[in-house]
Formats: structure tokens, C-alpha cells, sequence
């Protein structure tokens, strides 16, 4: 379930859907653009639909470059240690970024989506269900809380090794 095979393969779906994504975004925001300026005639959902698929970007997004280890980071203490401290301190680093995406991605998010599907909040041009579009905060969660666990992992292996 945590092998490398495993998040390559879902590296690789996420990194589709976020190519899908920022296409059906670059058309949106290119209709909207034509529809404004050369049909004189602006479309009335598009600038909602970019903002919307903006954040399903951003946040799939950070999921992926975190799973790929390619967020920005300063690693000018992690680069002075042994091999087998930077595992230590990897596995320190990896446990943080899991509560966080717990307890704000995953436990807050949910909250989010659960209050606003019982009010009821529906976007004002889409009119659909804004928890359609929130929910993808604890689903970008579960896959940060996914892909640390995998690193940790692999942390522990490294450690191991190095015995």
C-alpha cells in the first residue's frame, strides 16, 4: 500500500488531472476573453469557473509537489548532516507536514464542506454546491497525509540501512 509503485501510479493520475484541469482552464479563460472583447457579449459563469478550477489546481498542485518532494524549502541544515540524521530529520519534517495536513486539510476542510452543504451555500453564476468545490481541501489532505507517510517510510528504510 505504501510502495513506491503505489505513489508513482498516483503521481502519475494526479499529474494528468492537474494537466486536464489547467487546460479546461486555459479554454475557459480564453472563452471568456473572446466572449468579452470580440462577441461583446461576456460570458457569465466563466470568470467563477476559472476562479473555482484555480483552487482545485492549487491545491492538487501542492499535494503532488509535496509527494514529489519538489516544494520550496531551505535545507541548509539538512545538507550539513550525516546520512543517517537527515533521515532523523526528514522523518521530523515528514510528521509535521502530516499534522498540519491533518488537523487543517483534513479535520478543518471537512468541516468546511460539511457547513456549507447544510446551508446549503450554492455558488451565484454555477449555482452548484460550494462544498463540491471545497472539497477538495481534505481530499488534497488525505493524499499530503499519503504521500508523507510514504516518505517517512522510506526515512525509516534509509535509517535502517545505514546501521
Amino acid at each position: 500500500m505504501f510502495s513506491l509503485e503505489t505513489k508513482n501510479k498516483l503521481d502519475a493520475v494526479i499529474a494528468h488531472l492537474l494537466v486536464l484541469l489547467m487546460a479546461l482552464m486555459v479554454i475557459n479563460v480564453t472563452w471568456q476573453v473572446v466572449s468579452r472583447y470580440i462577441f461583446q457579449d461576456p460570458s457569465s459563469f466563466t470568470d467563477e469557473l476559472a476562479r473555482y478550477m484555480l483552487i482545485w489546481v492549487g491545491m492538487l498542485g501542492s499535494a503532488y509537489v509535496a509527494g514529489k518532494k519538489e516544494h520550496l524549502a531551505i535545507d541548509i541544515l539538512l545538507t550539513s548532516l550525516s546520512p543517517r540524521n537527515q533521515a532523523k530529520l526528514m522523518i521530523f519534517i515528514d510528521c509535521c507536514v502530516l499534522v498540519f495536513a491533518l488537523f487543517i486539510m483534513l479535520i478543518g476542510g471537512s468541516n468546511l464542506v460539511y457547513i456549507t452543504f447544510i446551508l446549503g451555500q450554492k455558488s451565484a453564476a454555477l449555482q452548484i454546491p460550494l462544498a463540491y468545490v471545497y472539497g477538495i481541501i481534505p481530499f488534497s489532505g488525505l493524499l499530503v497525509i499519503y504521500y508523507q507517510v510514504v516518505a517517512m517510510s522510506q526515512s525509516v528504510l534509509a535509517i535502517k540501512t545505514n546501521n
